[in-house]
């Protein structure tokens, strides 16, 4: 079975690109940086992994995905060879993804992009508590569906 799953913030915008001919298609191609559990001193503490996405899912990835968003991908490895222009062959490993989803909530995404100044930014969004409830403001007992 070669099934991957990860989890990691995108370095850069993804790179899309279109298959030419009569039925285009969309590629995606993009690079997870995904946290390692434990570290050593002097090692770096994330892979960078490449990712390659394919039509709807590569369209997907073009509308919504930036640079810093956390997000999950799953799909299969797969690897290569090429031989560079200097004559050297080079082998490569690439995630080809199947699904993938959003990892960070859309507040969370927003304050990244600059979009929120901290919890309860929006207009009207009550702020939790210490214990994580929330309170409710004085004058709005009437508009409660209960009492």
């Amino acid at each position: 079975m070669n099934k991957v799953v990860l989890m990691g913030r995108l370095t850069r915008d993804p790179d899309v690109r279109y298959t030419q001919g009569e039925s285009s298609m969309a590629v995606a191609r993009f690079t997870l940086a995904v946290d390692r559990k434990f570290k050593r001193d002097g090692e770096q503490n994330a892979d960078f992994i490449s990712c390659v996405a394919f039509g709807k899912g590569a369209e997907f990835i073009e509308k919504y995905f930036r640079q810093g968003m956390r997000v999950t991908v799953s799909g299969r490895l797969q690897t290569g060879s090429y031989t560079n222009r200097d004559g050297h062959k080079v082998y490569t490993t690439d995630v080809m993804v199947e699904e993938q989803e959003f990892a960070d909530s859309k507040r969370e995404t927003d304050s990244r992009a600059g979009n929120a100044s901290g919890p309860g930014a929006d207009a009207g969004q009550p702020i939790p508590d210490a214990d994580g409830f929330m309170s409710i403001p004085d004058g709005i007992d009437e508009e409660l569906p209960f009492n």
